[in-house]
Parts: C-alpha cells; structure tokens; sequence
C-alpha cells in the first residue's frame, strides 16, 4: 500500500468514527506532512481521494473540512415480491413515461439522466467537433461489427480500475447498455424461460424480458445489500432458472452497491446451479466509493458472467454507447449483435475513446461523484423537510436516483397523473416491478435541474400528496 493511500485510510477510520464532524477543520497539509513524515504532495494525494469519496471538501485560502455521510433517515423495507415467475406488463405506462421526456416545460424527475451541461464535457464536444470536420471518412465509414478497436482497447483500461483483465477481443459494442441487456437474454435464453431479477429492477431490463418471451421471477431485496442470497437459492431449487438479471453496484432503483462477498456469493451460486449472471454496471462509474467497487465480472473465473455497461449515465444517453464483455457467450452474442443492426455509429466511438485516453473522462467521472452526491445529500433533507414523516428513502451510494417509499395508502400512479399536470414528472414505483407491484413508492432524479428547481418540484409533490390524503380522509366511513 502507498504511503499515501496508509493516510487517507487513517483519516477516513478518523471521520467515520466520529473525531471530525460535519464542517471541522482538518489538519493541514504541512501539520501532517510533519507528523507523518511524508511529503507535501503525500498529503495532498492524500486528501484528493477523500474529496473524491466527498469525505472532506476543499475551501480556497482555508484548507479541509470534514463532510462525512448524513444517512439519518428511514430506508425502505427489504421488498417481498411473489416468488414464482410471471409474465412481464406495464409496458404502456413505461411508453407513457419515455413520451414524457419531451415535456420541456415540466419539472423532470422521472429520468435517469445525467448532467450534459457540466464543462468538464467540453473536451469530448470538442472532439465531436473535430472529427465531423477532419476526419469525416474514418468517422462515417463501416465498423468492426465488435466495435472501434481503439475504444476497446481503453474499455479494457477502464476495466483494471474494478480488476477485470479483458483483451479488446473480448468486448462488443452496443447501442446503448439496453441493446447490451437485451442481446444478453437472447444469447443465454429461449422463449418461455426464466430469468430471476431485483425487486424492484430497472424498467427496461423487464421490458428487455418481455420482448425476448421469457418470465420473470422477482426475488425479494435489501435496500443496502442487495439481492437476497438466501430468497434465491429456495428459487433455484424450485425453478429451472436460466440466468439472473442483476445492478448489483449503484442498483437501479435502490441505490444499494451489493458487498464484494455478496457479489463473490452471487458468483459462486450461480456457479453451482450452472446458470449465467447477467451484470448490469451502468451506474459503477459514478459509485461514490473509492477505489470503484468490483463487479461480479471480477470473480469470473469461467466466463459465466456477461457484464453490460455504456457511457449513456456517465456521459449522455444519446451518444448511444454500450459494450458487453458476453466471457463464453462471445461469439453468440457477436452473431445477435450483427443480425441486429450490423454495426454502431462510429463517431460517438472514436470521441469519447479520445476522451478516456487524455484523461478527460477521468475528470469529468471525478466532478461527476462529487456533485451528485452533494445533490444526493441536499435532495434528501428536503424530501425529510416536505414529505410525511412516515417516508422512507433511499440512501444511494453512487448515481443519481433516490427510492422513495410512501405511507401504503398513498396511490402514487394517481400522483404521477395529477403530478404531471401540476408541472412535476415522476417515475411511479409499478414500472419496477414485472406484475405492477410497488403503487405507494416512486423514483426521482436528482441530476438534471438545479436545486431551486429540485426544491420546488418536492414542495409540489409534498402539496399534493398531502391533497390525496385529505381526500381520503373525507370519503373514509
């Protein structure tokens, strides 16, 4: 361990243990330069990483104070879906919240977006720019059916940061993590099998199922551990599950990052029962946690594990830039991908490969963490200021998405309705579940408005979930 990394692990157990409390002083770079007998630059490496974990916080001409986490309110219950499979609905309520994104007036809390307009983008606009320009042949031309070469090969150096060892033969690029997802259950499933998922999970991940004919069978999950190791092991004995589905790290919509030996437990499970995992990483990136979490891909040891990600949540979801290292499914999934649009636009590709390579893209996922997670911090304090005192909330360590779960007798589809009228998009709890189970939860972002908007937008909310229960109250006998 380097001798910088020793001293941020002792300032850390120092935060977390309560000796620096929220807004202290921290010692200064010189005082523990002395006492530790390291360096100038020591220290401050030191306390980069912990800016990066937003453990403490830079003030110019002042020195570094200390912001550890606030998580002082309720989290939602451990889910407990139906344990048997089911045939996937709601699709007509996920077109109705895909249409909803155009409404530019309303207040928009129900995507999973990010934020575009930071500039630490600029140097990939820039790049864009460039190659429209300069080099527009190498740009437009046909591609590898896998994907640019160069991007690949700087995928596989992002790998090493969660300890994965992939050769750029080992990749294939997708239009997107859903086109990943969704080539995924084609090349492990046929129609009519199963495929075991979070409770709640990411709406298109079971629309992906639906499309594909398979059913799913939820298993019920923890709000900070993840999926319930125990719940699926009495369904692997009980059904011929064909693979299982999984965000383990900056779930979708929980929030949760599964322990690393959860995730090696997951592994191993799935290894005795011979059934594929299908990772879903898209958030991992913006994890909060330093160093980045492992993925279960790192545990793989048979090619098992089919770990799916893109640039859509770190960057922008119009780039349309996903991968897929499929380990034993390669060629299958190579197949799928070619018969189903040959090949993705190579521009994005080269641009955000240029990034990566400059060290652009590690800035901007740097900046990225640390102002999510402020506005993770923010969000939640006025949920608790506005809310009813019975919600429970999330705690998510990386993205920018909350769960929130109400009283049971608030109807949250309804809320969305009125909601939307009233200038306020959210994403009603029922889209994350395969048969329309969670109506009293809902998920909010916290990235794309400033947070005079956020604010406004939890007020209404709070109003008019307020205005649902009076009406209840009146027509109760």
């Amino acid at each position: 361990m380097k001798l910088y990394q020793k001293l941020a692990n002792e300032l850390r157990n120092h935060i977390q243990q309560g000796y620096f409390q929220m807004g202290d002083k921290m010692p200064s770079v010189r005082q523990l330069a002395s006492q530790h007998d390291v360096s100038i630059s020591t220290v401050q490496e030191a306390y980069r990483h912990l800016e990066m974990e937003s453990l403490v916080e830079a003030k110019p001409k002042s020195g570094y104070f200390a912001t550890p986490n606030t998580n002082n309110h309720s989290l939602p219950e451990i889910s407990r879906p139906p344990q048997r499979p089911m045939e996937v609905s709601q699709w007509e309520q996920v077109l109705t919240l895909l249409i909803n994104k155009d409404d530019k007036e309303n207040i928009q809390l129900q995507h999973a977006m990010p934020n575009m307009e930071s500039s630490s983008l600029k140097p990939l606009l820039k790049k864009l720019s460039d190659l429209t320009k300069h080099n527009i042949s190498d740009s437009l031309t046909y591609g590898d059916v896998k994907g640019a070469l160069v991007l690949r090969e700087q995928l596989c150096r992002l790998a090493l940061g969660f300890g994965c060892h992939l050769h750029p033969n080992d990749l294939v690029v997708t239009s997107g993590c859903q086109e990943a997802l969704s080539v995924c259950l084609r090349a492990v499933a046929e129609a009519g099998e199963i495929i075991a998922i979070e409770s709640p999970s990411f709406y298109g991940s079971i629309q992906a199922i639906k499309a594909a004919n398979l059913k799913a069978i939820e298993i019920p999950t923890h709000p900070v551990t993840g999926l319930s190791l125990e719940a699926l092991e009495l369904a692997l004995d009980q059904w011929p599950i064909k693979a299982i589905l999984v965000t383990p790290t900056c779930n979708n919509p929980f929030g949760y990052t599964m322990p690393d030996e959860n995730k090696q437990k997951l592994y191993k499970l799935a290894q005795s029962y011979d059934i594929s995992i299908i990772e879903d990483d898209i958030y991992g990136d913006i994890s909060y946690q330093f160093p980045r979490p492992k993925t279960i891909k790192t545990f793989d040891e048979d090619g098992r594990v089919m770990f799916c990600s893109s640039f859509s949540k770190t960057l922008a979801p119009g780039l349309r830039v996903g991968w897929i290292a499929p380990g034993r499914y390669r060629d299958k999934v190579t197949h799928i991908k070619y018969v189903s649009n040959s090949m993705c636009p190579t521009l994005p590709q080269l641009a955000i490969a240029d990034f990566i390579k400059t060290g652009g893209y590690d800035r901007h996922i740097r900046r990225s963490r640390q102002e999510y997670r402020q506005a993770r911090d923010h969000f939640i304090q006025t949920l608790n200021k506005y809310f009813p005192a019975e919600t429970k909330i999330s705690f998510p360590e990386g993205s920018f998405l909350l769960w929130i779960e109400l009283p049971k007798h608030i109807d949250v589809v309804k809320l969305g309705q009125v909601s939307q009228q009233n200038g306020i998009n959210i994403a009603p709890g029922t889209l994350f579940s395969a048969t329309g189970k969670y109506r009293h939860c809902m998920r909010l972002n916290f990235s794309e408005k400033d947070m005079r908007a956020r604010e406004d937008g939890v007020r209404k909310l709070a109003f008019l979930i307020n205005q649902q229960e009076e009406e209840l109250k009146q027509v109760s006998p």
